[in-house]
């Protein structure tokens, strides 16, 4: 066995923001009958379709040859940053919301876990700022990448935290390496997620939604994504995310590289009062877990520290919500098991099956 097959998982250089206070599940909702597009002005909510941001255009870039006698470039939508640096209003650069006494009232958070009231009032195509390690501006990934999939379950998600994802995934991403993006409901009964996300999602061809047809858990409505995918890579993400500047070309170059690898992102935080848009605590991570299998965050020994902090590393165990895998070697490994019924456990039994499947050749 190569030694680079037997890597447990790969962390990739990138920034992909979460609401980290209830992770991995969107059991959160709220009814509104208004949505905020493009704040500061007003558009219509559920049942009316807000004009979607045009396709980027991106600007021609030469391909370098690397050492290793792979051919890479510079994957930056220059044009598409310019555009967001230029956006202010509400939230807008991932800067806190002003709130009032009003803003904080306890129906705001009790179906949702964070602050619906204050999420509806900023853009579903918000900017965020640029908080990545300056060397990741200087990166050049794989000239051909591989296309994924990318799995979004949600179950009573809120309307705008729901949408903001898909705005989100869509605008910063190469459209090239999408090959689609799939909403799974895990049987929702809020109004909003039935005609009215229907009605707005035609509209985006690249986005199908499957629903089950009972309450099936988040793992098993993951794979129901998961066994409905085309993509050559399946990409999980929550339902309550923002991707940040050229996320995803250095998930998919890893995997290039070693499609036994799984490969998670960096992720920041999104504040559940005021969807103020930061680093999260100690940046850089591994993942580990104590005796009670709680899953930690620990420092990267200093032996197995790389010179260049914004390359990837390898950790012992992954979290499970957000991580990007080669589609048949998901499959190779069995998938997730069945009898998962909540979010917890799932990282544990991917990062355990790639430890025994490299260590016994399988």
């Amino acid at each position: 066995m190569r030694r680079k097959e037997k890597r447990l998982l790969q962390f990739a250089g990138l920034l992909l923001a979460a609401l980290l206070f209830l992770p991995n599940v969107g059991l959160w909702s709220l009814y509104r009958d208004r949505v905020f597009e493009n704040s500061p002005e007003i558009v219509e909510g559920p049942g009316g379709i807000p004009q979607i941001q045009g396709v980027n255009v991106r600007p021609r870039k030469n391909a370098q040859m690397g050492r290793d006698g792979v051919r890479r470039k510079d994957w930056h939508d220059y044009e598409a940053i310019r555009r967001d640096a230029a956006r202010s209003g509400n939230g807008e650069q991932g800067k806190p919301f002003p709130l009032t006494d009003t803003d904080r009232v306890d129906q705001a958070y009790r179906e949702n876990g964070f602050n619906i009231y204050v999420s509806d009032r900023i853009s579903l195509n918000r900017s965020v700022a640029d908080i990545r390690h300056l060397n990741c501006k200087q990166k050049l990934y794989g000239v051909k990448l591989p296309n994924t999939s990318i799995i979004i379950p949600f179950h009573n998600e809120g309307w705008s935290s729901l949408l903001r994802t898909v705005h989100s995934v869509l605008n910063r991403s190469p459209p090239e390496l999408i090959a689609e993006v799939i909403l799974v409901d895990d049987f929702s009964d809020k109004e909003h997620l039935k005609g009215s996300l229907e009605e707005y999602m035609v509209r985006m061809p690249k986005v199908r939604i499957l629903r089950t047809k009972k309450r099936e858990g988040l793992i098993r409505t993951r794979l129901l994504g998961a066994a409905a995918a085309k993509g050559e890579v399946i990409t999980f993400l929550d339902s309550h995310c923002e991707a940040n500047i050229n996320w995803l070309p250095p998930l998919l170059d890893r995997i290039a590289t070693n499609r036994k690898s799984i490969v998670c992102p960096m992720i920041d935080v999104i504040d559940h009062d005021n969807f103020g848009y930061e680093t999260q605590a100690g940046d850089a991570m591994r993942g580990a877990f104590d005796w009670e299998m709680y899953y930690k965050r620990i420092p990267i020994p200093s032996e197995l520290a790389k010179e260049d902090s914004s390359e990837p590393f390898e950790s012992p165990v992954m979290a499970g919500g957000l991580f990007a895998v080669d589609r048949k070697w998901f499959w190779e490994l069995g998938g997730y098991d069945t009898g998962l019924e909540i979010w917890g456990g799932e990282q544990y039994e991917i990062s355990f099956k790639v430890k025994r499947h490299n260590d016994t050749g399988h």
